[in-house]
């Protein structure tokens, strides 16, 4: 599932695009995504502007002249495309590497100046559906997420709040969105290896004023924000089929340390162990139990 750094590469892809600009018409190819799609929601974006894009937690958020949001979120599989009008009127495609079927294309949104953005989703996990603005901290799908990393930094004694008294691991609690939003398997395992914590440790353990749980705040911190950061700038990681607005896949999955490295060596200077693999709640953990504690 895209998680943080591959939707705020999508956000960044469609912003230049749909910033600004209206909709002037919206295609749907199919009547459901993860769910029915909502008898109003083309009557709700024809003719509106999308003003502003942001991100919160793993879902783009379109911010609609008259007050609306468009809420998507990518689900397992989904990725936007943009085909935007040459100068002669022609439609020129960004450069894509990751192939997409056109049996796929299931929301299409036509923008004033030609440009059309795509909605394109194999397993058709995500979803997106218009709703008021007002008041949207309170919808069913944005209450009770947790703290963004990034937008203020994740600052250790944050970590110190969130983390006192969770009764999970360390990873696990980590992975919980109503702590922190937008984490998930990969890059929580990528900021464990780096701050060289254990996935299996008590969260808990990390709260307080001993100094290993001072230290380790700090580390986790630093880590958390570092990855994301550089996720980012790599474009997100493209394990199987994610791309951004521009069709190109990222490239992060190019610098792991950790994640999908089963058996190989350790890369931190001086550790002699090898990457593991294990089971925690249903999903893959990767680590090096010799310099991860």
């Amino acid at each position: 599932m895209p998680e943080l750094p591959e939707v705020e590469t999508t956000r960044r892809g469609l912003a230049p695009v749909m910033e600004g600009k209206a909709i002037a018409q919206v295609i749907l190819n199919r009547p459901d995504l993860r769910s029915p799609i909502q008898a109003d929601f083309r009557a709700r974006l024809a003719g509106r502007t999308v003003e502003r894009i942001d991100r919160r937690a793993k879902y783009l958020l379109l911010r609609l002249s008259g007050g609306d949001v468009l809420i998507a979120h990518l689900g397992m599989s989904g990725s936007f495309r943009v085909d935007s009008a040459g100068a002669a009127g022609a439609t020129a495609t960004l450069y894509r590497d990751i192939p997409r079927l056109v049996a796929h294309d299931h929301v299409i949104f036509e923008m004033s100046d030609g440009a059309r953005v795509t909605y394109n989703d194999p397993r058709r996990f995500g979803f997106m559906f218009v709703t008021a603005g007002e008041g949207l901290e309170r919808h069913p799908r944005m209450r009770g997420i947790g703290l963004e990393p990034l937008d203020p930094p994740l600052a250790p004694e944050m970590l110190d709040r969130l983390l006192a008294r969770a009764g999970a691991s360390l990873k696990a609690a980590l992975l919980d969105q109503k702590r922190i939003a937008g984490l998930g398997n990969i890059y929580v395992c990528e900021a464990l290896h780096r701050a060289g914590l254990s996935p299996l440790r008590g969260a808990a353990t990390l709260s307080g004023p001993e100094r290993f749980a001072r230290e380790g705040r700090h580390k986790l911190a630093t880590a958390i924000r570092d990855v994301l950061i550089e996720a980012i700038e790599a474009g997100g990681s493209s394990l199987k089929d994610f791309s951004g607005a521009d069709g190109k896949p990222g490239y992060f999955q190019h610098s792991f340390r950790v994640y999908d490295r089963e058996g190989a060596a350790c890369p931190k200077r001086g550790c002699k162990g090898a990457i593991e693999r294990i089971v925690q709640s249903g999903r893959s953990t990767f680590f090096c139990r010799a310099c991860q504690r």
